[in-house]
């Protein structure tokens, strides 16, 4: 994974101001081995609007993008999820294994630094939302923004933990994963566990959302008549508001994952909430409208063309 495709883009909510500062953004994985419950005329019956942001034909992959959204919220600095992390040890998880990527220099191009930021929230605790939460410039890992309170969902952090075997012994990396990414956040005194429901401010509340992993969870936003709801892999591609029963390759409990994706479609469209995922390339969030028993895609969210900018460079 490479910063080719970098960028910045900001819109206004209400009172908050939410800028997406996106790391990559490019083809991932074959789509019958990441949605195997999505039949291949799906994806074919809407090539016209999955391509190119969404779906890349002639190699049947899966086009995702690796980003944080930064809220400027209540005179306080929110990051929600920390990307991958740089040049770390991620044996078995293919494209995460020593990637490269620098999402603090992005995030300063794009006017937020380290030490601004009051709150990360890690949504779940997989290996593409908590990379960054550490740096390790003299060997030793510490918090990478050295101010902020992170928000880490409890029965991940038990899940993921020592008490639990690190994720049960399942895969090699996830004990790399919270000991250099979520253990020194404990060690400095800044995780604080959180179960059920998390008021950040005014305008912004956490809600668990299980099943992609057991503490999988939302962030809501509420300010004036604007509403939004940053829901984190409860999906990865557009593909699953229309078909929201299907789940990643990644649910843990795929029932589950299911009833909270159903759920939270459910509760965007009735509430006019813009849907925010973690890995929606092209404009990254969408409105959702209830059709039948199910679900269609609604209007994309437009960013301002004044705060727009490529951060390649």
């Amino acid at each position: 994974m490479t910063n080719e495709n970098a960028s910045v883009q900001s819109m206004v909510l209400g009172d908050v101001e939410v800028i997406r500062v996106v790391e990559w953004h490019e083809p991932f994985l074959p789509t019958s081995g990441m949605f195997p419950a999505v039949a291949a005329e799906v994806w074919r019956d809407n090539a016209d609007w999955l391509t190119p942001d969404h779906w890349e034909p002639d190699t049947d992959r899966a086009v995702l993008a690796l980003q944080t959204w930064v809220l400027r919220s209540g005179g306080r600095t929110v990051l929600v999820d920390t990307g991958a992390g740089n040049g770390r040890e991620r044996p078995g998880m293919g494209p995460f294994h020593r990637s490269r990527s620098d999402l603090p220099g992005l995030l300063v191009k794009a006017g937020v630094h380290p030490q601004d930021v009051d709150v990360v929230v890690n949504t779940h605790l997989h290996v593409d939302h908590v990379g960054w939460n550490t740096v390790a410039p003299d060997g030793q890992w510490v918090p990478t923004f050295p101010n902020a309170q992170y928000l880490i969902p409890a029965a991940d952090d038990f899940h993921y933990g020592p008490d639990n075997a690190y994720g049960n012994d399942a895969q090699k990396a996830d004990r790399l994963i919270y000991e250099d990414s979520i253990a020194p956040i404990h060690e400095a005194g800044q995780a604080v566990l959180w179960d059920g429901l998390h008021r950040i401010d005014d305008h912004l509340i956490l809600e668990s959302a299980p099943g992609h992993t057991p503490g999988s969870s939302v962030l809501r936003l509420a300010s004036g008549s604007d509403r939004a709801v940053f829901v984190g892999d409860l999906l990865h591609s557009p593909v699953q508001i229309l078909q929201p029963c299907c789940n990643s390759n990644a649910c843990l409990v795929p029932e589950q994952a299911a009833a909270s994706r159903r759920r939270i479609l459910g509760r965007a469209a009735d509430e006019r909430e813009l849907l925010v995922p973690a890995h929606f390339g092209g404009a990254g969030a969408v409105e959702v409208r209830r059709e039948g028993d199910g679900f269609a895609l609604g209007a994309w969210a437009t960013a301002d063309p004044k705060r727009t900018a490529s951060l390649s460079e």
